[in-house]
Protein backbone atom coordinates (compact mmCIF):
# COMPACT_ATOMS: atom_id res chain seq x y z
CA UNK A 1 0.00 0.00 0.00
CA UNK A 2 1.22 2.76 -1.18
CA UNK A 3 1.85 5.72 1.67
CA UNK A 4 0.66 9.40 1.86
CA UNK A 5 3.37 12.16 1.73
CA UNK A 6 4.09 13.57 5.40
CA UNK A 7 5.03 16.92 6.67
CA UNK A 8 5.64 17.00 10.51
CA UNK A 9 5.15 20.21 11.92
CA UNK A 10 5.98 20.65 15.16
CA UNK A 11 8.43 22.85 16.78
CA UNK A 12 8.63 24.39 13.20
CA UNK A 13 5.12 25.92 13.73
CA UNK A 14 5.38 27.33 16.86
CA UNK A 15 8.87 28.58 15.10
CA UNK A 16 7.14 29.99 11.95
CA UNK A 17 3.94 30.71 12.03
CA UNK A 18 4.05 31.54 8.73
CA UNK A 19 4.82 28.40 6.84
CA UNK A 20 3.83 26.77 4.23
CA UNK A 21 3.41 23.10 3.76
CA UNK A 22 4.01 22.10 0.11
CA UNK A 23 1.67 19.09 0.04
CA UNK A 24 -1.17 20.84 0.69
CA UNK A 25 -3.15 23.21 -1.29
CA UNK A 26 -2.47 26.74 -0.09
CA UNK A 27 -6.13 27.56 0.04
CA UNK A 28 -9.33 24.84 0.24
CA UNK A 29 -9.56 21.96 0.92
CA UNK A 30 -10.81 19.74 4.04
CA UNK A 31 -8.91 18.74 7.39
CA UNK A 32 -9.26 16.14 9.57
CA UNK A 33 -8.00 16.22 13.29
CA UNK A 34 -6.98 13.48 15.08
CA UNK A 35 -4.77 12.34 18.03
CA UNK A 36 -3.43 9.50 16.54
CA UNK A 37 -4.83 6.33 14.48
CA UNK A 38 -4.86 3.53 17.04
CA UNK A 39 -6.92 0.88 16.23
CA UNK A 40 -10.37 2.47 16.95
CA UNK A 41 -14.16 2.74 15.54
CA UNK A 42 -13.57 7.09 15.26
CA UNK A 43 -10.38 6.39 13.87
CA UNK A 44 -11.77 3.59 11.21
CA UNK A 45 -14.79 5.90 10.03
CA UNK A 46 -12.51 9.15 9.53
CA UNK A 47 -9.91 7.17 7.15
CA UNK A 48 -13.58 6.34 5.59
CA UNK A 49 -14.12 9.35 5.39
CA UNK A 50 -11.19 10.80 4.27
CA UNK A 51 -11.29 8.06 1.31
CA UNK A 52 -14.56 8.82 0.57
CA UNK A 53 -13.65 12.48 0.04
CA UNK A 54 -10.76 11.94 -1.95
CA UNK A 55 -12.69 9.91 -4.26
CA UNK A 56 -14.98 12.89 -4.94
CA UNK A 57 -12.12 14.67 -6.17
CA UNK A 58 -11.82 16.48 -2.56
CA UNK A 59 -8.29 17.82 -1.61
CA UNK A 60 -8.29 15.93 2.23
CA UNK A 61 -5.46 16.48 4.94
CA UNK A 62 -5.53 14.25 8.02
CA UNK A 63 -3.67 15.82 10.76
CA UNK A 64 -2.29 14.17 13.65
CA UNK A 65 -1.18 14.94 17.14
CA UNK A 66 0.62 11.69 17.15
CA UNK A 67 2.27 10.07 14.12
CA UNK A 68 1.34 6.68 15.88
CA UNK A 69 -1.51 4.01 15.49
CA UNK A 70 -2.14 0.59 13.91
CA UNK A 71 -4.36 2.29 10.99
CA UNK A 72 -1.36 4.34 9.89
CA UNK A 73 -0.59 1.93 6.99
CA UNK A 74 -4.39 2.77 6.11
CA UNK A 75 -4.11 6.60 5.44
CA UNK A 76 -5.67 6.82 1.81
CA UNK A 77 -3.83 7.34 -1.21
CA UNK A 78 -4.37 11.11 -2.29
CA UNK A 79 -4.62 11.87 1.47
CA UNK A 80 -1.78 14.02 2.85
CA UNK A 81 -0.68 13.77 6.01
CA UNK A 82 0.79 16.00 8.74
CA UNK A 83 1.78 14.95 12.18
CA UNK A 84 2.37 17.81 14.97
CA UNK A 85 4.62 16.04 17.04
CA UNK A 86 2.79 16.79 20.09
CA UNK A 87 2.88 15.32 23.57
CA UNK A 88 0.26 16.29 24.29
CA UNK A 89 -3.19 17.47 22.91
CA UNK A 90 -3.18 20.89 24.44
CA UNK A 91 0.64 21.66 23.41
CA UNK A 92 -1.06 21.09 19.83
CA UNK A 93 -3.58 23.80 19.51
CA UNK A 94 -0.92 26.42 18.69
CA UNK A 95 0.57 24.45 15.96
CA UNK A 96 -2.83 23.31 14.61
CA UNK A 97 -3.65 26.95 14.39
CA UNK A 98 -0.38 28.38 12.23
CA UNK A 99 -0.99 24.94 10.29
CA UNK A 100 -4.65 25.95 9.83
CA UNK A 101 -3.45 29.44 8.98
CA UNK A 102 -1.11 28.07 6.61
CA UNK A 103 -3.07 25.73 4.68
CA UNK A 104 -6.44 27.95 4.60
CA UNK A 105 -9.02 24.32 5.03
CA UNK A 106 -12.44 25.35 4.01
CA UNK A 107 -13.66 23.24 7.03
CA UNK A 108 -12.03 21.89 9.77
CA UNK A 109 -13.63 18.24 11.15
CA UNK A 110 -12.39 16.46 14.12
CA UNK A 111 -13.46 13.28 16.38
CA UNK A 112 -13.20 12.57 19.81
CA UNK A 113 -13.96 14.97 22.87
CA UNK A 114 -10.58 15.93 23.55
CA UNK A 115 -9.67 16.43 20.16
CA UNK A 116 -13.05 18.40 19.27
CA UNK A 117 -12.41 21.17 21.93
CA UNK A 118 -8.48 21.47 21.00
CA UNK A 119 -9.48 21.63 17.27
CA UNK A 120 -12.11 24.35 17.74
CA UNK A 121 -9.63 26.65 20.11
CA UNK A 122 -7.36 26.21 17.03
CA UNK A 123 -9.70 27.04 14.40
CA UNK A 124 -10.61 30.30 16.41
CA UNK A 125 -7.10 31.50 17.32
CA UNK A 126 -6.42 30.72 13.53
CA UNK A 127 -8.67 33.82 12.56
CA UNK A 128 -9.53 32.53 8.95
CA UNK A 129 -13.16 31.55 9.10
CA UNK A 130 -12.78 28.33 8.34
CA UNK A 131 -15.43 26.25 9.21
CA UNK A 132 -15.36 23.64 12.23
CA UNK A 133 -17.54 20.41 12.68
CA UNK A 134 -16.90 18.56 15.22
CA UNK A 135 -18.16 14.60 15.72
CA UNK A 136 -19.38 12.80 18.87
CA UNK A 137 -19.14 9.31 18.79
CA UNK A 138 -20.08 8.28 22.32
CA UNK A 139 -23.15 8.84 24.79
CA UNK A 140 -21.06 11.78 26.67
CA UNK A 141 -23.20 11.47 29.69
CA UNK A 142 -21.57 8.08 30.16
CA UNK A 143 -17.96 9.09 29.56
CA UNK A 144 -18.29 12.05 31.49
CA UNK A 145 -19.95 9.75 34.40
CA UNK A 146 -16.80 7.26 34.31
CA UNK A 147 -13.84 10.27 34.09
CA UNK A 148 -11.94 9.82 37.24
CA UNK A 149 -8.67 12.23 36.49
CA UNK A 150 -9.05 15.86 37.14
CA UNK A 151 -7.81 16.93 33.78
CA UNK A 152 -10.77 14.26 32.28
CA UNK A 153 -13.35 15.59 34.42
CA UNK A 154 -12.45 19.74 33.59
CA UNK A 155 -12.71 18.51 29.49
CA UNK A 156 -16.55 17.59 29.81
CA UNK A 157 -17.22 20.52 31.86
CA UNK A 158 -15.74 22.81 28.90
CA UNK A 159 -18.14 21.04 26.14
CA UNK A 160 -21.27 23.37 26.36
CA UNK A 161 -19.25 26.32 26.46
CA UNK A 162 -16.28 24.71 23.82
CA UNK A 163 -19.14 23.66 21.32
CA UNK A 164 -21.26 26.55 21.04
CA UNK A 165 -18.28 27.88 19.44
CA UNK A 166 -18.46 25.30 16.43
CA UNK A 167 -20.12 26.07 13.40
CA UNK A 168 -21.89 22.23 13.69
CA UNK A 169 -21.97 19.19 16.34
CA UNK A 170 -22.38 15.79 14.11
CA UNK A 171 -23.65 12.73 16.46
CA UNK A 172 -23.48 9.33 15.15
CA UNK A 173 -26.81 8.56 16.43
CA UNK A 174 -30.06 9.85 17.30
CA UNK A 175 -29.10 9.05 20.90
CA UNK A 176 -26.04 10.47 21.04
CA UNK A 177 -27.69 13.50 19.44
CA UNK A 178 -29.94 13.87 22.38
CA UNK A 179 -28.01 13.04 24.91
CA UNK A 180 -25.08 15.61 23.50
CA UNK A 181 -27.91 18.22 23.61
CA UNK A 182 -28.99 17.44 27.24
CA UNK A 183 -25.42 17.37 28.36
CA UNK A 184 -24.08 20.12 26.65
CA UNK A 185 -26.83 22.46 26.72
CA UNK A 186 -27.06 23.22 23.00
CA UNK A 187 -29.58 24.56 20.61
CA UNK A 188 -30.89 21.88 18.89
CA UNK A 189 -30.19 23.21 15.66
CA UNK A 190 -26.73 23.11 16.27
CA UNK A 191 -26.62 19.33 16.20
CA UNK A 192 -27.34 17.11 13.81
CA UNK A 193 -26.52 13.15 13.16
CA UNK A 194 -24.81 11.57 10.54
CA UNK A 195 -24.39 7.60 10.98
CA UNK A 196 -20.95 6.03 10.90
CA UNK A 197 -19.64 5.17 7.18
CA UNK A 198 -19.09 1.41 7.50
CA UNK A 199 -20.26 -0.30 4.53
CA UNK A 200 -17.70 -0.23 1.62
CA UNK A 201 -17.51 -2.99 -1.44
CA UNK A 202 -14.05 -4.01 -0.16
CA UNK A 203 -15.10 -5.84 2.62
CA UNK A 204 -16.19 -8.45 0.60
CA UNK A 205 -12.49 -8.85 0.12
CA UNK A 206 -11.40 -8.44 2.96
CA UNK A 207 -14.00 -11.06 4.63
CA UNK A 208 -12.58 -13.37 2.22
CA UNK A 209 -9.40 -13.49 3.41
CA UNK A 210 -7.43 -16.47 5.54
CA UNK A 211 -8.81 -16.04 9.07
CA UNK A 212 -5.39 -16.79 10.67
CA UNK A 213 -7.14 -17.87 13.93
CA UNK A 214 -7.30 -21.88 14.11
CA UNK A 215 -10.51 -22.01 15.56
CA UNK A 216 -12.23 -20.53 12.58
CA UNK A 217 -11.20 -23.54 10.36
CA UNK A 218 -14.04 -25.65 8.78
CA UNK A 219 -15.16 -28.25 11.13
CA UNK A 220 -14.92 -26.57 14.71
CA UNK A 221 -17.05 -26.07 17.00
CA UNK A 222 -18.80 -22.93 16.42
CA UNK A 223 -17.15 -19.71 17.40
CA UNK A 224 -18.68 -16.43 19.44
CA UNK A 225 -16.92 -13.34 18.37
CA UNK A 226 -16.56 -9.84 19.89
CA UNK A 227 -14.53 -6.84 18.92
CA UNK A 228 -13.69 -3.64 20.90
CA UNK A 229 -11.20 -1.93 23.24
CA UNK A 230 -11.10 -4.11 26.22
CA UNK A 231 -12.75 -1.35 28.35
CA UNK A 232 -15.58 -1.64 30.65
CA UNK A 233 -17.65 0.10 28.29
CA UNK A 234 -17.79 -3.01 26.35
CA UNK A 235 -19.13 -5.11 28.61
CA UNK A 236 -17.16 -8.07 27.92
CA UNK A 237 -17.34 -9.15 31.80
CA UNK A 238 -20.88 -9.81 31.05
CA UNK A 239 -20.57 -11.78 27.98
CA UNK A 240 -17.64 -13.62 29.46
CA UNK A 241 -20.98 -14.49 32.55
CA UNK A 242 -23.25 -15.09 29.20
CA UNK A 243 -20.49 -17.46 27.36
CA UNK A 244 -20.31 -19.78 30.37
CA UNK A 245 -23.52 -19.95 30.37
CA UNK A 246 -23.83 -20.70 26.60
CA UNK A 247 -20.27 -23.15 27.34
CA UNK A 248 -22.81 -25.32 29.93
CA UNK A 249 -25.25 -26.32 27.22
CA UNK A 250 -23.10 -27.19 23.76
CA UNK A 251 -19.68 -26.83 22.22
CA UNK A 252 -18.42 -23.12 21.57
CA UNK A 253 -15.88 -20.82 21.50
CA UNK A 254 -15.13 -17.42 22.09
CA UNK A 255 -12.93 -14.83 20.61
CA UNK A 256 -12.63 -11.40 21.77
CA UNK A 257 -10.81 -9.10 19.69
CA UNK A 258 -8.95 -5.79 20.71
CA UNK A 259 -6.38 -4.48 23.72
CA UNK A 260 -6.71 -2.33 26.38
CA UNK A 261 -6.78 -1.92 30.41
CA UNK A 262 -8.92 -4.83 31.33
CA UNK A 263 -7.38 -7.69 29.59
CA UNK A 264 -5.53 -8.99 32.58
CA UNK A 265 -9.03 -8.70 34.72
CA UNK A 266 -10.87 -10.31 32.00
CA UNK A 267 -8.37 -13.36 31.96
CA UNK A 268 -8.42 -13.75 35.26
CA UNK A 269 -12.56 -14.04 34.93
CA UNK A 270 -12.29 -16.46 32.25
CA UNK A 271 -10.37 -18.71 34.25
CA UNK A 272 -12.22 -18.27 37.25
CA UNK A 273 -15.10 -19.87 35.09
CA UNK A 274 -12.86 -22.81 33.62
CA UNK A 275 -12.83 -21.42 30.69
CA UNK A 276 -9.29 -20.05 29.69
CA UNK A 277 -9.64 -23.20 27.04
CA UNK A 278 -12.40 -22.00 25.40
CA UNK A 279 -11.58 -17.98 25.42
CA UNK A 280 -9.26 -16.64 23.22
CA UNK A 281 -7.92 -12.80 23.65
CA UNK A 282 -5.76 -12.37 20.59
CA UNK A 283 -5.30 -8.71 20.90
CA UNK A 284 -5.90 -6.13 17.98
CA UNK A 285 -6.34 -7.36 14.63
CA UNK A 286 -5.67 -5.93 11.40
CA UNK A 287 -8.87 -7.96 9.12
CA UNK A 288 -11.45 -8.52 11.91
CA UNK A 289 -13.96 -9.08 8.67
CA UNK A 290 -12.77 -12.47 7.97
CA UNK A 291 -13.42 -13.48 11.27
CA UNK A 292 -16.75 -12.22 11.36
CA UNK A 293 -17.44 -13.93 7.93
CA UNK A 294 -17.08 -17.17 9.89
CA UNK A 295 -17.94 -16.52 13.41
CA UNK A 296 -21.46 -18.82 14.56
CA UNK A 297 -22.49 -15.51 16.13
CA UNK A 298 -21.27 -11.83 16.50
CA UNK A 299 -22.06 -10.28 19.80
CA UNK A 300 -21.90 -6.55 21.17
CA UNK A 301 -22.38 -6.78 24.53
CA UNK A 302 -21.53 -2.81 25.58
CA UNK A 303 -22.89 -0.94 28.64
CA UNK A 304 -22.92 2.37 25.95
CA UNK A 305 -22.13 3.02 22.70
CA UNK A 306 -22.37 5.90 20.25
CA UNK A 307 -23.02 4.00 16.59
CA UNK A 308 -21.23 0.60 17.13
CA UNK A 309 -19.29 0.10 14.08
CA UNK A 310 -18.58 -3.54 14.91
CA UNK A 311 -21.72 -4.36 14.58
CA UNK A 312 -22.43 -3.35 11.53
CA UNK A 313 -19.19 -4.68 10.43
CA UNK A 314 -20.73 -8.05 11.53
CA UNK A 315 -23.57 -7.98 9.57
CA UNK A 316 -22.60 -6.72 6.26
CA UNK A 317 -19.67 -10.08 6.76
CA UNK A 318 -22.61 -12.26 6.86
CA UNK A 319 -22.81 -13.08 10.73
CA UNK A 320 -25.55 -13.52 12.79
CA UNK A 321 -25.52 -10.61 15.32
CA UNK A 322 -26.88 -10.63 18.90
CA UNK A 323 -26.59 -7.00 21.06
CA UNK A 324 -27.14 -5.46 24.15
CA UNK A 325 -29.75 -2.84 23.88
CA UNK A 326 -27.42 0.06 25.44
CA UNK A 327 -27.77 3.44 24.79
CA UNK A 328 -27.39 4.21 21.73
CA UNK A 329 -26.86 2.61 18.51
CA UNK A 330 -28.05 -0.89 18.15
CA UNK A 331 -32.06 -0.29 18.27
CA UNK A 332 -31.53 2.22 15.70
CA UNK A 333 -29.52 -0.21 13.42
CA UNK A 334 -31.11 -3.45 14.35
CA UNK A 335 -34.64 -2.59 14.47
CA UNK A 336 -36.57 -6.21 15.38
CA UNK A 337 -33.83 -7.72 13.10
CA UNK A 338 -31.81 -9.80 15.91
CA UNK A 339 -31.76 -10.23 19.26
CA UNK A 340 -31.96 -7.26 21.60
CA UNK A 341 -31.28 -8.02 25.41
CA UNK A 342 -31.65 -6.08 28.64
CA UNK A 343 -27.93 -4.02 29.49
CA UNK A 344 -26.12 -6.21 31.79
CA UNK A 345 -28.11 -9.20 31.67
CA UNK A 346 -26.06 -11.68 31.40
CA UNK A 347 -28.90 -14.82 31.40
CA UNK A 348 -30.56 -13.18 28.95
CA UNK A 349 -27.15 -12.57 26.44
CA UNK A 350 -26.03 -15.92 26.96
CA UNK A 351 -30.03 -17.30 25.83
CA UNK A 352 -29.61 -15.08 22.70
CA UNK A 353 -26.57 -16.21 21.95
CA UNK A 354 -27.07 -19.80 22.69
CA UNK A 355 -30.47 -19.48 20.30
CA UNK A 356 -28.51 -17.96 17.59
CA UNK A 357 -25.53 -20.27 17.35
CA UNK A 358 -28.51 -23.74 17.05
CA UNK A 359 -30.75 -21.90 14.73
CA UNK A 360 -27.69 -20.16 12.53
CA UNK A 361 -30.58 -17.40 11.07
CA UNK A 362 -30.31 -16.46 7.74
CA UNK A 363 -28.66 -13.04 7.49
CA UNK A 364 -29.31 -11.33 3.66
CA UNK A 365 -31.41 -9.05 5.67
CA UNK A 366 -28.44 -8.62 7.82
CA UNK A 367 -26.56 -7.37 5.33
CA UNK A 368 -28.77 -5.31 3.44
CA UNK A 369 -29.56 -3.21 6.41
CA UNK A 370 -25.96 -3.02 6.67
CA UNK A 371 -25.25 -1.21 2.86
CA UNK A 372 -27.65 1.65 4.21
CA UNK A 373 -24.57 2.60 6.63
CA UNK A 374 -22.23 3.31 3.44
CA UNK A 375 -19.60 5.18 3.08
CA UNK A 376 -20.56 7.36 0.18
CA UNK A 377 -23.85 8.13 1.78
CA UNK A 378 -21.92 9.68 4.78
CA UNK A 379 -19.32 11.41 2.63
CA UNK A 380 -21.86 13.27 1.07
CA UNK A 381 -23.85 14.13 4.55
CA UNK A 382 -20.18 14.98 5.92
CA UNK A 383 -19.69 17.27 2.88
CA UNK A 384 -23.03 18.77 2.75
CA UNK A 385 -22.68 19.83 6.45
CA UNK A 386 -19.06 21.27 5.62
CA UNK A 387 -19.93 23.20 2.76
CA UNK A 388 -23.03 25.04 4.15
CA UNK A 389 -23.02 28.30 6.21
Amino acid sequence: MSFPAVRRAGADALAAPGYVLSNVRREGGIAIVLHDLRGGGAERACLRLARGMIQTGESVNLVLVRGEGAYLSDVPPGVTLTVLDASRVVRAIIPLAFHIRATRPRAVLSALTHMNVAAIAAVRLSATGTRIVVSERNQISSKAGAAQRWMQRGLYRAVPAAYRLADKVIAVSEGVAEDLVRFGRLPVGKVGTIHNPVFEADLDAYSGADPSHPWFAPGNPPVVLAVGRLHPQKGFDILLDAFAHVRSKMECRLVILGEGKERSRLEAQAEALNLSSEVDLPGFCTNPFALMARAGCFVLSSRWEGFPNALVEAMACGAPVVAANCPSGPLEILGELAPLVPVGDSYALGEAILTTLQSRPACGVLRGRATEFSVAAATARYMAVMESR
